[in-house]
């Protein structure tokens, strides 16, 4: 009884005022008019009129088709990435793997999202369509499997929208804050907030290495014939 009244007394000798913050107040950014619109505040990538925010590896001009408002990769030219840097990051990308099934496997629609040209998040025809958990769409390659399968049917448009939290090192380059992705697919929560355990491998283990704070985003040259489109970040 005596600590239940010490709680009340506590509780009633404080104002809701003493608990309210003002500032800093948030700044406004607009919406776009429908979810899939970039807010005001965003660094739109691609629209659909031309590649011009982006290099291939070699910082040239890219070879991927560009037509219709949509861009698709073109097997053997390689990988793309933007001009400008990035560390963390809101993204918004719509993707669409062919609709006449070729292949299987990783081999059936395969392209990828790298952050900082180094953390992998999948992009692959999952539409009944096995392989390893760890490899599926919104996958974390090799490291983090999908919390459902949220994938769309092979020719019809795809969400992603991810938040990336980009590591940190300290000046001797050692790990001071590793990685964490979310990502929402198709309007599904498939990652949350997970810890990456380092950059993307193929075979082996991940390690993180020290890196610059910011780097390109890439997309990826799987030999697949993947479209993009409507592509838009937020620096966070």
């Amino acid at each position: 009884m005596a600590l239940i009244l010490f709680y009340t007394i506590t509780c009633n000798a404080q104002k809701p005022e003493e608990t309210e913050v003002w500032e800093p107040e948030p700044s406004i950014v607009t919406p776009g008019s429908q979810s899939h619109q970039a807010p005001s505040d965003a660094i739109v990538l691609f629209v659909g009129e031309d590649l011009s925010q982006w290099v291939d590896i070699n910082g040239r001009e890219p070879q991927w088709e560009v037509k219709d408002e949509i861009v698709t990769i073109v097997k053997g030219t390689g990988a793309i990435k933007t001009k400008i840097k990035f560390g963390s990051v809101q993204l918004h990308i719509e993707w669409r793997t062919p609709s006449e099934i070729a292949g299987e496997g990783q081999g059936r629609g395969n392209s990828g999202i790298f952050f900082m040209e180094l953390y992998e998040v999948q992009v692959l025809d999952s539409y009944n369509n096995r392989t390893y958990s760890n490899g599926q769409a919104a996958s974390i390659y090799k490291q983090h499997i999908p919390l459902v399968n949220a994938s769309r049917p092979p020719g019809e448009w795809q969400t992603y929208d991810i938040i990336f939290k980009a590591p940190s090192f300290d000046t001797g380059g050692k790990l001071v804050k590793p990685a964490y992705v979310t990502v929402i697919h198709n309007g599904v929560l498939v990652q949350d907030h997970v810890e990456l355990r380092g950059p993307m491998e193929y075979i082996g283990q991940p390690v993180y290495q020290a890196h610059d704070k910011k780097l390109p985003l890439q997309l990826q040259d799987h030999g697949n014939p993947v479209s993009y489109r409507n592509i838009w970040i937020r620096e966070l």
